[in-house]
């Protein structure tokens, strides 16, 4: 039987790469852009699907591949891909959002509990032996019945809602359409930030959501308000972030992602009402392994091939789990 021709366009880890080997005939897109086109004009034609993590594909990149029928992305965002050029050519996209929505959740609640209650600092204060010399540390804010909004209640946004509903927060959402869930919907992101006390972020990147949450929404969240950022760095104006925390016009922020990362701005960096962390919501061992067995896992189910995870125990040195 003829193996199908995949383009691997993704880091991956080595077990994967060799699971995608034992699969398919598996072409390794060139890095630099000038020998990607080359190579594409000559096996373009043959490419049936591809391996995706953070290559941008556009509508000319998917013109050189005729013959694609699958594209499947170890992340959850498709920022990188032109998601309604591929839908256009018929070509089927799978990605990881169900698989790591509970990590990234959970770094949305801690980060929100880190910005609210100041454990980073107050951490530093102990570290810099000034408890007990010291006077009591400052009071924070408790996120218990905090009136919460949720900027796109999608996969990770619900897990965030289901985890915020067990502190006892009031919460609401915004989004392009209204969910069927008991929950307030706003259709305008300013008057969600008006009448809430923390806005966290977790809707795609889109055109319509780049800078989505900019000064107007900064301002009218207000003073004591705080900002959580576990989607995507853009759609935060970050300038106005900046300039809102030199103004006192917002308590604070807790920010995963950033516009220009991994390059973060100066101002956030100095801030110390500013929690950073180097965008690791996904980032532990148990859902990036199964964010990369998926990637693997898509594409076998498409062309009907033997995926590793059909059989009960993993391959030798990779452990024994079984698939849920």
């Amino acid at each position: 039987m003829v193996k199908p021709v995949i383009l691997n366009a993704a880091e991956l880890p080595g077990w994967a790469h060799e699971e995608l080997h034992a699969l398919f005939t598996v072409l390794d897109l060139p890095k630099d852009c000038a020998d990607a086109r080359a190579f594409l004009a000559q096996h373009g034609p043959k490419v049936r699907g591809i391996a995706l993590r953070k290559t941008p594909i556009d509508a000319a990149f998917l013109d050189a591949l005729p013959a694609l029928e699958i594209i499947s992305s170890y992340s959850a965002g498709l920022d990188n891909l032109d998601v309604n050029a591929a839908k256009a050519r018929g070509v089927s996209i799978a990605n990881t959002s169900h698989i790591l929505s509970d990590d990234v959740a959970n770094a949305a609640v801690g980060l929100a509990l880190a910005v609210t209650r100041d454990f980073v600092n107050a951490d530093a204060f102990v570290r810099a032996g000034r408890w007990p010399q010291e006077k009591e540390y400052p009071l924070a804010r408790s996120l218990t019945r905090m009136k919460v909004g949720i900027v796109g209640l999608g996969t990770i946004g619900s897990a965030i809602a289901l985890r915020l509903a067990a502190f006892g927060c009031e919460l609401a959402y915004f989004g392009p359409s209204r969910k069927p869930v008991a929950m307030p919907y706003f259709d305008d992101v300013a008057q969600l930030a008006r009448a809430c006390d923390m806005l966290i972020l977790t809707c795609p990147l889109t055109p319509a959501t780049h800078h989505l949450v900019d000064a107007k929404v900064i301002d009218a969240l207000g003073r004591d308000g705080f900002i959580v950022n576990i989607a995507r760095g853009p759609v935060l104006d970050e300038r106005a972030l900046v300039e809102a925390l030199a103004a006192d016009r917002i308590a604070g922020a807790a920010l995963d992602v950033f516009e220009h990362e991994p390059r973060v701005p100066d101002a956030l960096m100095r801030d110390r009402r500013v929690v950073l962390t180097p965008h690791l919501g996904s980032g532990t061992k148990e859902t990036r392994r199964r964010m990369a067995e998926h990637v693997v896992d898509a594409l076998a189910r498409h062309f009907d091939v033997a995926g590793p995870r059909d059989a009960v125990h993993r391959v030798a040195g990779r452990g024994c789990a079984v698939e849920s």
